[in-house]
Order: structure tokens, then C-alpha cells, then sequence
């Protein structure tokens, strides 16, 4: 025991969790302690490493809370949540649809491909995107160094003396993400666009019409994408939304990954796939499951499948059980239910608050711009602030008019945002939900159907289970969060 706790005391960084040592595609070969011994003494004393520790402690405690919990299942307890699990199993795989055939595509290195198209004297460099203070995302001879997105550029740095920051350039960035996307309504008129560098496209009447498969089409869209934008694209083809975004990710870069539609196939891919590939599955998540119930591995969540039922509500124990099956959203858009839109921005931190309004006013135009473009209104805005200390706020206020414009958001978030200056901030995001547009669905907004969560491919809703022991699901849907990374129109690119 003393042993061991003089080898901590002796290498601290060993037990520094922080999402930079998280590999990315382009990181396989890195030696992960080394990054992770020189961010822990380049963050050490730093508000970032203040932060990194709160988030630590409210880890170990809920793990802590979940290990107790499962310490109170007896034997008859757990016997009844298989019964469960098992029924759940059933249901679930009698939903599987192997009719339709998605792709992912996904821009390589998108921001730092932008940059280096327009300077090629930056081409064969380790280069990053952002500054000394945060990168938005880094090329891949960066990230041959540990170099990743989301990291504090001092750092990055440090990690690899040559870098060089490019500063970054949204409207540019936008730009040749609707390059991107004339190219995927030639194949898809109501794809699916999760941020400036991503899209799902559902190509089976493509591959019908013109008797093509999904590798000849995936193969087709990388070519045109490239012709039209001169960047590289990787893609994966699979029979759901959830596997084809991890397929994409096997070949990077400027690759692609095809997965049969075929069931025996689906589940020997999905049986040894680390959790933490699985978009939904962030290090909170991780942490939980691998700590408290030693599940690695997307198969770890069908044979742990009783405690995962007995620690998580209904709708999280689906997600975990869909994971373990491959099962993801296979519907068209239009039969989604989508439950909020949102855009945000990191920067050098600031209290300048003539800046900070001008970092608004570009965040409010973005999302009145991609409102307008899908044609919904809202009516509940959300502001989240991410201050110098890595502390994160939300406001929100829910307003009698549905609104969409530039001036009626910048309005709005304007009062939340006076309300909480001075402040010295880093991060602002504007989100809005509660849209004109929607779908009837239950009364209670807290509420989610099985078949909108299939649809949606993640957690976005918290259920309540009467047959759960713990509602653990706080840490779930937080995980974005507390890793620090951010989902929105300007997401950190790969």
C-alpha cells in the first residue's frame, strides 16, 4: 500500500485525467504518458489545473455514489434486472433496420486543411489553429506530438516547440463548409450537418437508383468533395448513423471504412470497440462505466447488461444496450425530433466587454443564419458563459414570442449576458429550443420515447425509471461539459 502511494506522489501526472490525452485520429502513435506528464507540470497552479481537480472530485464522487449503490443490489435484485436487460435486448435487436445505407462523411483536420489550402508554405508543418491560449484543432503532423484540439496553446507549445498557430477565420471556415454541402445535396437534399465539418448522409435511394453500393457512392462523394473544395474527406458506410460515424474515423485520413449491413458483422465490429469510440460515450461516462462496472468495450455493456439496467434509468441503460447491438438512427430528418440548435465560440480569455458584445453579435448572427436556413423559430433562449477559470454558466429565459432574427437573439442574450458582467470569459454560446416546428411528443418535456432516442443517436433528455436504483444520468448528459469540449455549428474539427 505505501508502495503504491509513493509512486503516485512520485509521478502525480499518472493520475491527472484531462481530455488532452485522449487520442484522436492521428495520435495512435503517442507516447500518452509523456503528454500527460508535461500537461500536468505545464498546468500545475493554473486556473485550468483548479478546475481539472473540482471536476476530479465530482468524478470520484459519483463514481463513489454509484459503487455504493451497486453494493445494496443483492443477488435476487440482480437476477430481476437480467430478466430486464434481457427483455430490453429482445426488443431492442427486434428494431434493427438493415434496409438503409448512411455515410459519415467527416472533413480531415478541417480548420487547419482550410489554412494550410490558402497558405501552402504551411503544408508538411506541425500547425494549430487558435493561439497560445486555446487551439481549435491541429494538423495531423501536430498531433504526431500530442498536439490535439481544446488545448491551451502554451502547452501545445511545449509539446512541439516548431508549432505554428494560424489564427482562426470562421467566415472562412463556413465558406468551404457550403462547398461541402453542395456537394452532399447532390446526394442527400435533407442530409444531416452536426457542425461546419461533418455530415450524415442517407444514401439508399442513391444506391437503388443508380445500382451503385454504398463504397462506389462514399467513393464518389470524397472525390466530389475534393474537386469542389480541394480538401480530403473520410467517410464510413454502415446501416445506421451511430456505426457510420465511427467507421469514418477508422481510415483517417482522406479514407474509408465499410461495414456489411448484416447483422453477424455489425456485432463482431462493435464487440471489441472500445466505449469511448462511441459518439455519446465522453470520459465521464468512461470513467463510470470502466471504474465501477469494468466495462471497456461496447460487448462489456451486453454482458454487464443487468447492473448497467439496475445503476441507469431506462433511457441510458437503451443507449448503452443499443451501443453493445450497433444500433443507431436510421430514420430520415424529417421524422426527428430535434430539441434545440446552437452555436459557440472559444477565445483568448477577456474582460473587454466592447469585445465580448462583438463576440455575441457574431455568435447571435450565426445562429439566426442557421435558424433561417432550416426554416424554425424558438422560443426558450439559452446563454452559456465559460469563464477565466474554466467555470461554466447557463442562463436561460423562455420568452412568449418564437423568435429567429439576429436582433431579437442579440436582444435577449444581451440582458442574460449584462446580467452576469464584469466577468472575464473565454467561451459564449447561445443555444435556442422549444421550436414552432415541432412534432407533438409527451406533455412532459422531460419525457423521451424510445423511438425519438433511437432517432436522435444520443442522450439528450433525462427519463426517470422506476425500476432504476440510481439515476446516474446527471454525469451522462454532463459529460460534454466536464470533458470541456463543446458540440456546436463551430465544433472543434477533426
Amino acid at each position: 500500500m505505501s508502495s503504491t502511494k509513493s509512486d503516485e506522489n512520485a509521478q502525480p501526472w499518472q493520475s491527472y485525467h484531462t481530455v488532452f490525452t485522449n487520442a484522436k485520429a492521428g495520435m495512435d502513435g503517442v507516447d500518452k504518458e509523456k503528454v500527460q506528464k508535461i500537461v500536468y507540470e505545464m498546468s500545475k497552479g493554473s486556473k485550468y489545473f483548479e478546475n481539472e481537480q473540482r471536476k476530479e472530485t465530482y468524478i470520484q464522487q459519483r463514481i463513489e455514489n454509484l459503487r455504493c449503490r451497486a453494493a445494496l443490489l443483492t443477488a435476487s435484485d440482480i437476477a430481476d434486472f437480467e430478466k430486464i436487460a434481457d427483455r430490453r435486448v429482445l426488443e431492442l435487436e427486434g428494431s434493427r433496420d438493415l434496409s438503409r445505407t448512411w455515410i459519415h462523411v467527416d472533413m480531415d483536420a478541417f480548420y487547419a486543411a482550410v489554412e494550410t489550402l490558402e497558405n501552402p508554405s504551411l503544408a508538411g508543418k506541425p500547425m494549430a489553429v487558435g493561439n497560445m491560449s486555446m487551439i481549435c484543432t491541429a494538423n495531423y503532423e501536430a498531433r504526431k506530438f500530442g498536439v490535439r484540439a481544446a488545448m491551451p496553446g502554451f502547452i501545445a507549445r511545449k509539446l512541439c516547440p516548431d508549432l505554428i498557430f494560424v489564427p482562426t477565420n470562421f467566415q472562412k471556415y463556413s465558406h468551404y463548409s457550403e462547398l461541402t454541402r453542395k456537394v452532399f445535396r447532390e446526394y442527400d437534399s435533407r442530409f444531416i450537418a452536426r457542425s461546419l465539418d461533418e455530415a450524415y448522409l442517407d444514401v439508399t435511394d442513391v444506391c437503388r437508383q443508380r445500382c451503385m453500393s454504398g463504397e462506389s457512392v462514399a467513393e464518389e462523394i470524397r472525390h466530389a468533395v475534393h474537386v469542389e473544395t480541394g480538401l480530403t474527406c473520410s467517410a464510413g458506410v454502415a446501416a445506421n448513423r451511430l456505426v457510420a460515424k465511427v467507421c469514418s474515423d477508422i481510415n483517417k485520413p482522406n479514407g474509408q471504412f465499410v461495414l456489411p449491413n448484416e447483422q453477424s458483422a455489425i456485432m463482431a465490429f462493435m464487440s471489441s470497440l472500445p466505449i469511448r469510440k462511441v459518439s455519446g460515450i465522453g470520459k465521464v461516462t468512461e470513467r463510470m462505466l470502466k471504474d465501477v462496472l469494468g466495462i471497456n468495450t461496447s460487448d462489456d455493456l451486453l454482458q454487464k447488461r443487468a447492473m448497467v439496467c439496475a445503476l441507469f434509468s431506462q433511457c441510458s441503460a437503451d443507449f448503452f444496450l443499443s451501443v453493445g447491438l450497433g444500433l443507431g438512427g436510421v430514420e430520415p430528418p424529417e421524422e426527428e425530433h430535434r430539441k434545440s440548435i446552437s452555436t459557440e465560440r472559444t477565445f483568448p480569455a477577456t474582460n473587454d466587454e466592447v469585445e465580448i458584445f462583438k463576440k455575441l453579435d457574431d455568435i447571435a448572427n450565426t445562429l439566426s443564419k442557421d435558424m433561417e436556413k432550416e426554416g424554425i423559430r424558438g422560443r426558450t433562449l439559452t446563454l452559456k458563459l465559460k469563464t477565466i477559470a474554466f467555470e461554466v454558466r447557463t442562463r436561460a429565459v423562455s420568452l412568449q414570442l418564437y423568435i429567429y432574427s439576429k436582433d431579437d437573439i442579440l436582444h435577449h442574450s444581451l440582458k442574460l449576458l449584462k446580467a452576469e458582467l464584469p466577468l472575464s470569459l473565454r467561451l459564449i454560446g447561445l443555444r435556442i429550443s422549444h421550436f414552432k416546428d415541432e412534432k407533438s411528443g409527451p406533455s412532459d418535456p422531460t419525457q423521451k420515447t424510445l423511438t425519438s432516442y433511437l432517432s436522435s443517436g444520443n442522450i439528450t433528455q433525462q427519463v426517470g425509471s422506476s425500476k432504476s436504483y440510481l439515476n446516474a444520468d446527471r454525469d451522462v448528459y454532463n459529460d460534454m461539459e466536464v470533458d470541456g469540449t463543446y458540440s456546436s455549428e463551430g465544433r472543434l474539427g477533426d
